[in-house]
């Protein structure tokens, strides 16, 4: 099995919400900070929020502060990502990455990047 794989994604409408989930396996996934990146159609792909490997420390993208969660539960190895008044410009693949860094630095890093674990995908459409 892969080490991370979402779920969660689908069609809304705006002003919706949906709940992604990614479960980890195979690696000691309470060592390492979570977090949740997406990739809009030729755009580059971007830090959506992120959270510590304690789930104390969170971090959010200007552009979901206030609509979206994170949140993760030790005990199923699992990171959420809730997301409310949901926007067409929400409209993405979502990736559930691993890593071992704050979730500042997670949060900030470029295009290239390369985290030790990535899943492969969930697709968010939010549309009328």
């Amino acid at each position: 099995q892969a080490p991370l794989v979402e779920s969660g994604g689908g069609l809304v409408q705006p002003g919706g919400s949906l709940r992604l989930s990614c479960v980890a396996s195979g690696f000691s996934f309470h060592y390492y900070a979570a977090g949740w990146f997406r990739q809009a159609p030729g755009k580059e792909r971007e830090g959506v929020s992120c959270i510590s490997s304690n789930g104390v420390n969170t971090n959010y993208a200007d552009s979901v502060k206030g609509r979206f969660t994170i949140s993760r539960d030790r005990d199923k190895n699992t990171v959420y990502l809730q997301m409310d008044s949901l926007r067409p410009e929400d409209t993405a693949v979502y990736y559930c990455v691993a890593d071992l860094m704050t979730v500042e630095a997670m949060c900030a890093q470029p295009q290239g990047w390369t985290p030790n674990y990535m899943g492969q995908g969930t697709q968010v459409t939010v549309s009328a």
